[in-house]
């Protein structure tokens, strides 16, 4: 087998596959020769990428790797890669780690000095964010917000004033609780976007004010199903807020000399009273610029 870069090494190598997250078209064909030609694959489920497995004719065989044995099974895949056999990890859909299991072993993986390898593909976080038509040249990813609502509410109310576009994961069934706290934390008239059932048969991707979009969800118990990315776009300050004193930057420019961003930031609002999430900003593109 020529499948292992890492040629003279004893070790095999561990690849991150990514597969489709609902069109099986989207599979790449370097994704399908690696699946067909290691020597095992870690599977989030088993059973389901059995069928994935099937249905492109890979024999390959599969072993379980998922959220609940990752951390006990993981020196399993670890014994198998350094005897020499290299190794894909899967996740049911997408990217492997992006909200799915994986990150334990490939930090085993990586601190045992096994090469490890990235087969891109789809990702339904990027996939939305394409389409979405909100700014796309910074944004956050939040993955799942927490399930119950006050520490939902809590960790939206962190984000309130992060001028990046938002992106967070969410399960059908919070679907609605979450828009709602986000129109409660945002605000009613920030833009938003729900991308829902990414390249599958109901593929949904609905852009309105989250005061619209919490009230066409709420009237339609379709949107309220299959997979959910839900992107946010970021906070702007209001006009007239926007500049910021000489004196401001000043201390800013002081503080970034000395210490990190973020610390210069936080330490520049209680020297000043300028908003912290301001001079964030502010610092981000000075350090940019120089």
């Amino acid at each position: 087998m020529t499948l292992s870069p890492a040629s003279g090494s004893a070790s095999g190598t561990l690849y991150v596959v990514a597969t489709p997250i609902g069109n099986l078209d989207d599979i790449t064909a370097r994704a399908l020769r690696v699946l067909r030609e290691v020597a095992l694959i870690a599977a989030e489920d088993t059973r389901h990428s059995a069928r994935l497995l099937q249905h492109f004719g890979i024999e390959t065989p599969l072993a379980a790797c998922h959220e609940h044995n990752e951390r006990d099974q993981g020196g399993r895949f670890l014994a198998r890669l350094q005897a020499g056999d290299d190794v894909a990890l899967i996740s049911d859909a997408g990217t492997p780690l992006i909200s799915d299991p994986g990150f334990h072993l490939v930090r085993q993986a990586r601190a045992a000095g096994v090469t490890v390898v990235p087969v891109p593909g789809a990702c339904a976080l990027i996939a939305a964010l394409s389409t979405a038509g909100l700014p796309s040249d910074r944004f956050i990813f939040e993955g799942f917000l927490p399930a119950k609502a006050n520490a939902r509410r809590g960790r939206l109310d962190e984000l309130k004033e992060e001028p990046r576009t938002l992106i967070f994961y969410e399960a059908p069934h919070r679907l609605l609780e979450s828009l709602e706290d986000m129109r409660g934390v945002f605000g009613g008239d920030r833009p938003a976007v729900l991308a829902r059932e990414l390249t599958k048969t109901f593929e949904t991707l609905k852009g309105a004010p989250l005061n619209e979009l919490c009230g066409w969800v709420a009237a339609d118990l379709n949107q309220q199903r299959g997979e959910c990315v839900v992107l946010v776009k970021g906070w702007q300050a209001p006009e007239g807020e926007g500049a910021l004193s000489a004196e401001a930057l000043r201390v800013l420019d002081l503080l970034l000399a000395e210490m990190p961003v973020k610390r210069a930031a936080a330490l520049a609002a209680e020297i000043t009273g300028v908003r912290k999430n301001l001079l964030y900003q502010a610092a981000l593109e000075r350090q940019g610029d120089s």
